[in-house]
């Protein structure tokens, strides 16, 4: 027996939909890549370790980091499961290199 998510569901029903009607089929809010709005820097001085990616729209953000106390530093959108708090703009890759999202900010 097959059994389909409700993603999959959603996502059935509106390829199905943009078949019969010719329009592109609209994505399912968890199915799309959410973008956070671009938040204040981090304090160096508050982070254990330095240094900056560019990601997909061209920003720079600086890499998952620990902070020095243990709180949430300025900035921060999700905690990663290795302890280090990630400041990037997109769900997408969050975290991919640091066991994954424990806790989105």
């Amino acid at each position: 027996m097959l059994r389909l998510t409700g993603w999959a569901v959603a996502t059935a029903l509106a390829l199905a939909l943009s078949t019969a009607t010719g329009k592109p089929p609209a994505l399912p809010a968890s199915a799309a890549s959410v973008t956070r709005a671009p938040t204040a820097a981090p304090q160096e001085s508050q982070l254990v370790e330095h240094g900056h990616y560019t990601n997909r729209s061209g920003a720079a953000v600086h890499t998952p980091a620990h902070s020095v106390t243990g709180q949430t530093p300025q900035g921060a959108s999700a905690k990663c499961r290795d302890g280090t708090f990630s400041f990037s703009q997109h769900h997408r890759g969050t975290c991919s290199h640091h066991r994954g999202v424990a806790e989105w900010m």
